[in-house]
């Protein structure tokens, strides 16, 4: 599943890289959406947490405890009055 996991987030690095980086795709290649990578990685994570019986619901309210809490001053945060 790891595996799986590292080729699919490599899948979703070249989607990302053709999208905003300088390295265009070649004229071989096919159409893929960075929407469509994200989901292969994500259903690769979920089968992955459902092989170890963990919890994803668990899992994200660990994380968001924690960056509510240990984290909260870490990034600067965005000024919602002002126009974008």
């Amino acid at each position: 599943m790891l595996a799986r996991m590292t080729e699919e987030l490599g899948e979703l690095a070249r989607e990302i890289n053709h999208t905003y980086g300088e390295k265009p795709k070649k004229k071989s290649e096919g159409e893929k959406k960075i929407e469509e990578e994200m989901g292969d990685l994500f259903f690769v994570l979920i089968c992955f947490a459902n092989s170890l019986s963990i919890d994803l619901d668990e899992a994200l309210d660990l994380v968001m405890k924690k960056f509510n809490t240990r984290d909260k001053d870490r990034w600067t945060k965005i000024d919602e009055s002002r126009d974008i």
